[in-house]
């Protein structure tokens, strides 16, 4: 019975998000920047479920400058619970703004549906971008980065 206990409180754990708060040091693009901690640590993150235009494809600065209007220098938190590579996939809420949420609502990034559930209120907010026209979406061909970079890796 104990480790059916033990075991319960492993799952629950590793259900909740590690928390990583301090200032926005860089940004890298309209959907990765950095953070640096009190403690002078820097960590790379990456927002979670959502997606923003690459280097070379359209609204890609707009999209960073976007990011950087919200977010650099401001305080942050960032909730997380992936980490790939050499950085942290998660939430992140900037001087008390959802960044990822507000990304899309501004039409500066797409949903992923790698990365995003069906059901997720995501959608809604990049379907309000798209319907209004708002940032890359007054394109009419918009490519996501998805297809952007899988266009790009085809060519010789």
């Amino acid at each position: 019975m104990r480790w059916l206990a033990l075991l319960s409180l492993l799952a629950t754990h590793t259900a909740f998000a590690d928390t990583i708060t301090g200032t926005v040091v860089k940004i890298y693009d309209g959907d990765t920047l950095a953070v640096e901690d009190a403690a002078k640590k820097r960590y790379k993150i990456r927002l979670a479920e959502i997606d923003a235009p690459n280097e070379n494809q359209p609204f890609w600065v707009e999209a960073s400058r976007s990011l950087a209007e919200l977010c650099y220098r401001k305080s942050v938190t960032v909730e997380w619970s992936e980490r790939q590579r050499r950085r942290y996939l998660g939430y992140v809420n900037c001087a008390g703004k959802d960044a990822n949420a507000e990304q899309l609502k501004r039409g500066m990034a797409w949903a992923s549906p790698r990365a995003t559930k069906p059901t997720s209120g995501l959608y809604e907010l990049e379907t309000y971008a798209r319907l209004r026209r708002i940032g890359l979406w007054a394109d009419d061909k918009a490519v996501p980065p998805w297809e952007f970079t899988a266009a790009k890796n085809k060519k010789p």
